[in-house]
């Protein structure tokens, strides 16, 4: 029977840690190392079953408190469990009344039924299918706990509500922090220079290191007429929407795509990178605003941000607004492909980010072969 009682005890024990219950799971297996340590008094070794019921006694003690602030049934075993203990010292000592043994014993097997029942019931389904108890008392929540409210705007991306507050945002030149199909970005709108400006001082970004813009589809891109030629055309079309950015010749019909007032400040002097990405929410974002000026969302220097709060505690205090999508589809930037001279010499590989270099080669040999 201690056997018995000592395997329930450590199987319960076990489930209660599967399920992140961490209290009930460390006093069960206390549980069951206590009625495995019985079998010492029936090897008569009495002097070190009294030795580690003390020793019991004093660890109990503890989960008795932290018990008082689970639930009311976890609090009655330990309770129980320490009242057993002093029984099991009594016994050693040969003074120990008989009704007080048969009521402790009687007492503690109803709580520690019920309590592994419970725990196996809960555990195995999901579900509190059986009561615990409320706790006796809770620890009060820590500054940390109750949750700062956030630094900025931070709506969520699958409410059209949040789209349209970022969107706002952007076109009265805020700059904000938004998902791509790579990992997160700070825009600005391509018709507020300030807000590119601002970008630049957000990241701590070299004034020579170029900003790309995104559109929405290519079809923005064949309505500003720019003067590409048909192989270009007809690998931007393999490539977009998705992670590479073609870097192609600057020239007067940004204007025409969209590009107004911020015309100088993105890109280089001579040249453009164009990305279409392929994420719903931000195409969506990039039709109610127009062009946006592009650049990930870090300090300059320090790892890509894959996750909106990365965002928010990295450079919340400095924008003002998040969209926030969770976790990236990647890890790393887009792949970036100098296109200025495909007729001639054909594309290079300026970054390789998401996209394998491989297989953009691959992409533009097929392309190049049609």
């Amino acid at each position: 029977l201690i056997l018995i009682g000592g395997f329930v005890q450590l199987l319960a024990g076990f489930l209660a840690f599967r399920k992140y219950d961490h209290l009930g799971g460390a006093a069960f297996l206390t549980f069951s190392a206590l009625w495995s340590h019985l079998v010492n008094i029936g090897a008569g070794n009495s002097e070190g079953f009294t030795a580690g019921s003390i020793a019991f006694l004093v660890l109990n003690a503890f989960l008795i408190i932290l018990a008082a602030s689970f639930n009311v049934v976890l609090l009655c075993m330990t309770l129980a469990m320490e009242l057993l203990t002093i029984c099991f010292l009594l016994f050693t000592l040969e003074n120990l009344p008989l009704p007080f043994e048969i009521v402790m014993l009687s007492i503690f097997s109803i709580i520690c039924f019920y309590g592994a029942t419970a725990s196996l019931a809960n555990s195995m389904f999901g579900k509190d299918l059986m009561m615990m108890g409320p706790p006796l008392f809770t620890v009060e929540s820590s500054e940390k706990d109750t949750g700062d409210p956030p630094p900025c705007v931070c709506p969520k991306s699958h409410c059209t509500s949040g789209l349209r507050t970022i969107a706002d945002l952007l076109n009265t030149g805020a700059v904000c922090g938004v998902p791509t199909d790579t990992v997160y970005a700070l825009a600005a709108s391509c018709k507020h220079p300030q807000a590119i400006e601002k970008v630049y001082r957000i990241k701590d970004r070299p004034q020579e290191k170029p900003i790309c813009i995104f559109i929405s589809n290519l079809d923005q891109l064949r309505a500003a007429a720019p003067p590409i030629s048909p192989l270009l055309w007809e690998f931007m079309e393999n490539v977009y929407p998705g992670g590479i950015g073609c870097i192609i010749k600057k020239g007067e019909w940004l204007k025409k795509l969209g590009v107004g007032a911020g015309y100088s400040r993105v890109g280089t002097q001579d040249s453009i990178m164009i990305r279409v990405p392929d994420l719903t929410v931000l195409v969506h974002l990039i039709d109610m605003t127009g062009p946006l000026a592009i650049t990930s969302a870090n300090p300059s220097g320090e790892v890509d941000s894959t996750h909106h709060d990365m965002v928010i505690s990295r450079l919340g205090h400095k924008l003002e607004g998040v969209l926030c999508d969770g976790e990236s589809d990647e890890v790393v930037a887009s792949t970036v492909v100098n296109c200025t001279k495909i007729d001639e010499s054909g594309i290079t590989i300026v970054r390789e980010g998401c996209i394998p270099a491989g297989k953009v080669m691959q992409i533009f040999e097929s392309v190049k072969n049609r």
